[in-house]
């Protein structure tokens, strides 16, 4: 059977991911955001103002969820418990589609509360496929998988990332997030043409696009969410819309984290990254380019349905 192109989901339009500081804002203001995406883990264990929030949050706005503690390379057994209350969470808030890392974060029970590279090898590839199948088995759905960015490689590795990425999705039914700034910072770092990488991997697989901003250190970069979206990326933004027939867009920003407004303005540039290319924006009809924030009683939203981060559960 065919699978349909993104794994049959729609296109969202344009979002952001939901910290805490923005929590107040949205809830008086109810933005005129299409959807969020939240950290997983921030949310799993959580009965307080977090969840309630997310609670409320989930009423107006589609979710999606992105987590950091899958660790799908580790040779430590996944942990059943964790894709228990991980399946629970995206069953409450009607989460669009789960995403995690093609890494791993730990080993012999220890997390490093870092997303760190596999080795690209044959051995490797089996060893994750067979464990997204359990992932999915248990999950009963397709998961979504980011490019991680990276900083180190391994001299073993036999095949490049976008190969890996390919075989693996085939194999496994899986969905890909494309971080368009992490295939920047990974080229950067390991001296590879990031468009020949936006070019190879299987598009029709592609569910979501992350864009962020990162940190020149001149001899490397670094996936740091704190700064604005570089021309560089929006150009390979451009690229991989044109690719993929455009999909749903989020902007990442995790550290000095801006006012919501300029949060908001920084990821509604990429309709006039795209139009300037005479490329289709994405779903909605935005009537200005700037946060239009109304009062939520007047109801101004759509109906419709690390990089680690530190657990922000109050």
């Amino acid at each position: 059977m065919k699978v349909p192109k993104q794994l049959g989901h729609a296109n969202l339009g344009l979002g952001l991911g939901l910290r805490t500081p923005h929590f107040d804002h949205i809830l008086e203001h109810r933005p005129k955001v299409d959807w969020f995406e939240i950290i997983s883990e921030n949310f799993m264990d959580s009965q307080g103002r977090p969840r309630h929030v997310l609670d409320q949050i989930a009423e107006h706005y589609p979710l999606v969820m992105h987590g950091v503690s899958l660790s799908i390379g580790s040779t430590d057994p996944l942990n059943l418990e964790y894709l228990k209350k991980l399946k629970t969470l995206a069953g409450e808030i009607d989460a669009k589609w789960v995403s995690d890392h093609l890494c791993w974060t730990g080993v012999a029970g220890q997390n490093s509360h870092d997303l760190l590279p596999i080795p690209l090898t044959e051995e490797s590839l089996k060893h994750v496929i067979e464990r997204i199948h359990v992932v999915q088995d248990v999950m009963e759905q397709a998961f979504v998988f980011e490019n991680p960015s990276s900083y180190v490689g391994f001299t073993g590795s036999t095949m490049n990332e976008w190969e890996f990425l390919g075989r693996m999705t085939e194999a496994t039914g899986c969905g890909l997030l494309l971080d368009v700034n992490n295939v920047y910072v990974s080229a950067r770092n390991h001296d590879f043409d990031p468009e020949e990488y936006i070019r190879a991997i299987p598009h029709d697989r592609v569910v979501q696009f992350h864009l962020a901003g990162h940190t020149d250190c001149t001899t490397h970069l670094i996936d740091t969410h704190d700064h604005p979206v570089i021309a560089e990326v929006w150009a390979l933004y451009r690229l991989a819309h044109e690719l993929t027939g455009g999909v749903s867009t989020l902007l990442e920003w995790d550290a000095n984290i801006p006012p919501f407004e300029e949060l908001h303005a920084e990821v509604l540039k990429s309709k006039r990254y795209l139009q300037e290319e005479g490329l289709q924006g994405p779903v909605v009809d935005w009537e200005q380019e700037a946060c239009e924030c109304v009062p939520a009683e007047e109801g101004c939203v759509s109906p419709h349905p690390l990089h680690h981060n530190t657990v922000e559960v109050e």
